[in-house]
């Protein structure tokens, strides 16, 4: 990954992967080989209004226990969750196992995309598209809930390790009024840019942003793999100022004197 964004020019990354920083330290080298930082971050998901709300915290040390104990209960929730969702798969009839997950899996924080390559591997489904379609998605037969902790717990975490959190891909739900209500809860900015934002909502995040005196935040959102949604994109697709990497930077310095 960061040889490609070195290719594409790119003058930072920040290397987010769900549940996980352990990626970090080798990008990290990469990047100071090839000219590219690289922002060490990772995405949670926490409990929402609404159901789910995915946050990003930004500049974590990829060694702190803290952010360890808590991450590594995250990926055995996921292990629980990978359990329950072939089960469902096999109640139906599907000859998928555990084992197949877990190949498809390998080192990273098990999760559907992963179930839904293994079902193409194994000539169950057409594509990822099709397993999330008829099996994984909410409310299909194999869907699993995840079992969450609140905004508040996750961004005191980032916080207490000298990160900063922001709102990931909000959509139509990126307005002042929530907003307003998750920097009560410690948020410090908000993706603006992303695949699945329009113009439109794009505007109307930066908007209440800066009415909110929040930070903004960008990126493709890139998982290996495109989706019909496009609600990910290939690396270097969205086009994040250099600005707003600076005022992150500025703001951990007088928050946390770095």
């Amino acid at each position: 990954m960061v040889r490609r964004a070195a290719e594409l020019g790119l003058a930072a990354i920040a290397l987010t992967d769900h549940d996980t920083v352990s990626g970090v330290p080798e990008a990290q080298t990469e990047g100071e080989r090839l000219g590219v930082r690289v922002v060490s971050g990772c995405e949670f998901s926490t409990r929402a209004p609404w159901g789910e709300l995915h946050l990003l915290g930004y500049f974590l040390p990829p060694d702190e226990p803290r952010l360890a104990d808590f991450l590594q209960r995250c990926r055995d929730d996921r292990v629980r969750r990978g359990r329950e969702m072939v089960a469902g798969l096999q109640a139906w009839g599907v000859d998928v196992g555990f084992e197949d997950l877990a190949e498809e899996t390998g080192a990273a924080a098990m999760g559907r995309p992963h179930l839904a390559r293994a079902l193409v591997r194994l000539g169950k489904v057409e594509s990822v598209e099709e397993a999330f379609n008829q099996w994984l998605a909410k409310g299909r037969p194999a869907y699993v809930e995840k079992r969450l902790p609140t905004f508040r717990e996750v961004a005191e975490l980032v916080h207490s390790v000298g990160g900063l959190v922001s709102a990931a891909h909000l959509k139509e739900r990126g307005n002042r009024v929530v907003l307003a209500e998750f920097k009560a809860e410690g948020l410090d900015a908000v993706e603006a840019r992303h695949p699945a934002h329009n113009g439109e909502a794009r505007a109307r995040i930066s908007v209440a942003a800066q009415a909110l005196d929040l930070l903004r935040t960008g990126g493709s959102d890139w998982h290996g793999d495109l989706d019909a949604e496009s609600t990910h994109a290939m690396i270097g697709s969205q086009e994040v100022p250099g600005e707003w990497l600076r005022l992150l930077d500025e703001l951990r310095a007088t928050s946390y004197g770095l």
